[in-house]
C-alpha cells in the first residue's frame, strides 16, 4: 500500500492542462506557474493555508458552499441553497418563497431550517497509513470494510475531543489516500435575506442549465455563537460569529479573459470510473431515475399552487426537478459522445501497459479485470437498489425505518454503532425529525409510496425482496385495490406524522418500539432483517472495491504520468479550488454565447407569468436605467450573470467566485447543458460554469429590496 501511496503523491508535480481540475489546497503551490500565467496576483502558497485569507472565509453548509462577507458572521450563498430554510419558514400567510424576506435588524432574523450548519475547515491531515496500513492483504471484503470503518471512527472520535468540531476521514483517489478533515461546527444559523422567487429563481426550471441566464441566485444567512465566542445551540442570547477574515465584495468592472477562481466543496465526480460503470449509468440508471423523479414531481404538482401541502413540498420538488433535468442532459450528451469508446480504449491500453513490466504486474496485479468483475456483480441488483433508495422520498416509512434502526444501534457501544447513529449524530438526528414537520403531508406521502411500490412491482422477480412482496402482496404482480387498501391502513394507524411522538420514539428502547401498535413502526420491524441482509452484502462488496479501486487508481496515475496527463482526485465534498477565466462559448456550429447577460435581458424574457414574471418595480428600474454605481463600462448596463471556464460540479453551488486578488466577484450557481457531463468527462471547449454577478446582487439589494443595512455591513469595493 505504501508503494501505491507514493504513486499517488507523484501526481502533484504534473502540469495541469487547460482549466481542468478541482484541486486540493495543498496542491496549489505545485501548479503555481499555471495560476500565475492565468493572472493570479495572490501568492499560490497562501491558498493552501486554511487558516489564512481567503480560504478561511470559504465555508460549507453541508451540501452547498458559502462564504463570510462581513465581520459579523454574514454569510452569502445561493438562493437555491437557502431554499429549504425559506420554505421551512413560509406559510400561506407569510410566503417568503414567493415574496422574499429581509431582516432589517439582528432581531428580525429567522432560525434556518433545523439541522442547518456552518462548517469552517481548519485542518486537513493525511492519515492513509492509519486507515489502511495495518489491513492484511488476504482480509475478506467484510473484514476490510469493517477495519477501515473502525479506523476512521477512531480517528474521528479523537479529533472530536476538541469541543465544537465536526471531523471526518475522507477518501481520495477512491481509497488510495485518506485525509482527516477538522471543521468548526457552528450550530446557530439564521436566515437574513432572500430575494423574491421571481428574482432568485427567475427562469425557473425552463432556464435551468441554460444560457443566457438572468437569475439572481443569492441569499444571506448569519452564523451565531455563544457570548464566549464558541458554537452553541440556538439562543436569543447568542451573538454574531466574528470570522478571522471575510471577503470584500467587488463592484468593479469584470471583463472577458479576466482570471477567476472558485473555492468550494464540490460534491462528487466520476472521472475515473470504468467503462462498465459509464455504460450502465448512462443507459440504465439515468433514464430510469429521471422517469421516477418526473413522476414524483407530478404528484406534487397536482396540489394547488400556494396551498399548505404545495409549500411543504416545494424544496422536494426543486431537488427532484434539478436532477431530472441533469439526468436528461447527461443522456443527450452521452448519446452524441465517444466517452464509452475512450474509456474502453483507456482500459485496454492500461492493461497492456501493466503487462509490459514485471514490476508493474507486481504492483497493480489484476486491477483492471478485478474491478470490472466487481462492477458487473454490483449491477446484478442495481435496479432493486435504486428503487429501494427512492423509497426514502416517502417520509413516513423512511422515518419509521430509521427509528427502528436507531433503537437497534443503541444496544451497541457507541464506537460500534453505524455512522449516523452515534451520539455525535443525535443532535442532527433530532433536527431531522423536526424538519419532517414542515415537509410532510400524509396524502402526498402515501401517493409517493404507492407509485414507488408500483415501479417496484413491475421489476423482474429476480430484483424483488420477499419481505416487501409479502407485506404488500406483490409476489404475483401489481393489484392496485389490494395495495391501496394496505396503504390506507398503514397511514391511518400511525402517529409518525406527530413531531412530539417522533421525538419520544427517538428516546425509546427497542423493546418498547417493537411492541407498539403503530402500523408504520410494525412495517419497519418487518423489513429490518431484510434491510440488514442487503446492507451486509453491500459492505462485503464495498470491502472488495476498497481493495481493488486503489490499485486501479495507482496504475492509472502511474500510466498518466508517463503520458504527461494530469490526475487530480475526484470531487468528494472536500474543499477544492478551480481556476479559469471569463469566457463565452460556441455550443453549436454557427452559434456563439457571449460571456455576460445584462438587465435588459430580463425585460426581453418577461411574460408576466411564472417563471418569467419579474417584479414590476424591477421592470421600472430597468426602464429608467437606474444603474447606480453598478453599471459596467462596456455593457453600459448592470451585468446579471456570466460564464467562466472553471471546473465545478454540484456542491459548488454558492461557491464564492474570486478575482486575482481574492475579492468576491460572484457566486457560482449552475453549469450549462453541455458541461453537465463534466461529472464524468471534461471538455475544455464546452465546459462552462454560470455565476451571478455581485454587481447584480448589490443592485437588486439596493434598489429593489432596500437592504441598505446589509450593504452597509459589507465592505464593498467600487
Amino acid at each position: 500500500m505504501k508503494k501505491l501511496i507514493i504513486a499517488a503523491c507523484a501526481l502533484l508535480v504534473f502540469t495541469a492542462q487547460a482549466d481542468e481540475g478541482m484541486w486540493q489546497p495543498h496542491q496549489l503551490p505545485h501548479i503555481a506557474p499555471q495560476l500565475k500565467a492565468k493572472g493570479l496576483e495572490l501568492a499560490p502558497a497562501s491558498l493552501s493555508s486554511l487558516d489564512q485569507f481567503p480560504m478561511n472565509a470559504v465555508i460549507s453548509l453541508g451540501g452547498c458552499t458559502a462564504s463570510f462577507v462581513s465581520p459579523k458572521g454574514l454569510v452569502v450563498t445561493n438562493h437555491h441553497c437557502a431554499y429549504g430554510s425559506i420554505q421551512f419558514n413560509s406559510t400561506p400567510e407569510h410566503n417568503y418563497l414567493q415574496d422574499g424576506f429581509l431582516a432589517k435588524s439582528f432581531a428580525d432574523e429567522l432560525p434556518a431550517e433545523p439541522g442547518s450548519r456552518v462548517y469552517v475547515t481548519e485542518s486537513v491531515t493525511q492519515v492513509t497509513d492509519k486507515v489502511v496500513g495495518s489491513i492484511a492483504e488476504n482480509a475478506s471484503g467484510t473484514e476490510r470494510y469493517q477495519q477501515i470503518e473502525d479506523h476512521r471512527k477512531a480517528l474521528v472520535a479523537e479529533c472530536e475531543k476538541a469541543e465544537s468540531y465536526r471531523c471526518s476521514v475522507q477518501s481520495f483517489h477512491h481509497g488510495l489516500e485518506y485525509y482527516l478533515v477538522k471543521k468548526l461546527e457552528i450550530r446557530d444559523v439564521r436566515l437574513v435575506h432572500a430575494p423574491a422567487l421571481s428574482v432568485g429563481k427567475f427562469g425557473g426550471s425552463i432556464d435551468n442549465w441554460m444560457w443566457p441566464r438572468h437569475t439572481g441566485d443569492y441569499s444571506f444567512y448569519r452564523a451565531y455563537v455563544g457570548k464566549d465566542g464558541k458554537p452553541a445551540d440556538f439562543s436569543q442570547d447568542n451573538v454574531p460569529y466574528e470570522p478571522v477574515s471575510y471577503l470584500k465584495v467587488s463592484a468593479k468592472d469584470l471583463d472577458e479573459g479576466d482570471f477567476v477562481m472558485v473555492a468550494g466543496y464540490p460534491g462528487r465526480t466520476n472521472r475515473y470510473r470504468t467503462a462498465g460503470e459509464v455504460k450502465h449509468s448512462f443507459t440504465q440508471f439515468y433514464p430510469a431515475a429521471k422517469t421516477i423523479r418526473e413522476d414524483l414531481m407530478a404528484i406534487i404538482e397536482a396540489e394547488p399552487e400556494g396551498s399548505e401541502k404545495r409549500i411543504r413540498y416545494e424544496s422536494t420538488w426543486a431537488r427532484l426537478d434539478n436532477y431530472a433535468q441533469n439526468y436528461q442532459s447527461m443522456i443527450d450528451i452521452y448519446s452524441k459522445s465517444d466517452l464509452l469508446e475512450r474509456k474502453q480504449t483507456l482500459e485496454s491500453e492500461l492493461t497492456a501497459w501493466i503487462s509490459q513490466s514485471e514490476k508493474r504486474q507486481a504492483s497493480y496485479g489484476k486491477a483492471v479485470d478485478a474491478l470490472n468483475q466487481l462492477v458487473k456483480e454490483e449491477q446484478l441488483t442495481a435496479q432493486r437498489d435504486m428503487v429501494l433508495a427512492y423509497l426514502s422520498y416517502a417520509s413516513a416509512p423512511s422515518m419509521a425505518k430509521s427509528l427502528i434502526r436507531l433503537a437497534y444501534e443503541k444496544q451497541k457501544p457507541d464506537a460500534k454503532r453505524e455512522p449516523g447513529y452515534q451520539e455525535r449524530d443525535m443532535t442532527q438526528y433530532e433536527q431531522r425529525l423536526k424538519r419532517m414537520t414542515r415537509r410532510y403531508a400524509p396524502s402526498v406521502d402515501k401517493q409517493f409510496l404507492a407509485y414507488l411500490l408500483k415501479v417496484y412491482a413491475q421489476m423482474p422477480a429476480s430484483q424483488h425482496v420477499k419481505a416487501l412482496d409479502d407485506f404488500f402482496g406483490l409476489s404475483n404482480g401489481w393489484n392496485e385495490y389490494s395495495v391501496m387498501e394496505k396503504l390506507d391502513a398503514l397511514y391511518a394507524n400511525t402517529q409518525i406524522g406527530e413531531e412530539a411522538t417522533r421525538l419520544k420514539w427517538m428516546k425509546a428502547d427497542l423493546g418498547s418500539l417493537v411492541i407498539k401498535q403503530d402500523a408504520m413502526l410494525q412495517f419497519a420491524v418487518t423489513m429490518h432483517d431484510t434491510y440488514m441482509t442487503i446492507e451486509n452484502e453491500d459492505k462485503a462488496h464495498a470491502g472488495e472495491l476498497q481493495k481493488w479501486r486503489p490499485r486501479y487508481m495507482a496504475a492509472l496515475i502511474a500510466y498518466a504520468k508517463e503520458q504527461d496527463q494530469p490526475i487530480y482526485a475526484d470531487a468528494n465534498s472536500s474543499l477544492r479550488i478551480s481556476y479559469g477565466e471569463v469566457k463565452g462559448v460556441e455550443p453549436r456550429d454557427g452559434m456563439f454565447y457571449t460571456p455576460f447577460t445584462k438587465l435588459e435581458g430580463i425585460v426581453e424574457k418577461e411574460t408576466g407569468v411564472w417563471p418569467f414574471n419579474a417584479p414590476k418595480a424591477q421592470l421600472q428600474l430597468i426602464a429608467g436605467k437606474q444603474h447606480g454605481p453598478f453599471v459596467d463600462a462596456q455593457l453600459k448596463s448592470v451585468p446579471v450573470n456570466y460564464l467562466t471556464t472553471v471546473d465545478t460540479t454540484g456542491g459548488n453551488s454558492g461557491s464564492p467566485t474570486l478575482n486575482s486578488k481574492g475579492e468576491l466577484i460572484g457566486l457560482l450557481f449552475d453549469g450549462t447543458t453541455d458541461s453537465i457531463i463534466g461529472d464524468w468527462d471534461f471538455d475544455e471547449q464546452r465546459n462552462r460554469s454560470i455565476h451571478v454577478d455581485t454587481r447584480y446582487m448589490l443592485w437588486a439589494m439596493k434598489y429593489l429590496d432596500g437592504a441598505e443595512n446589509l450593504l452597509e455591513e459589507m465592505e464593498i469595493l467600487y
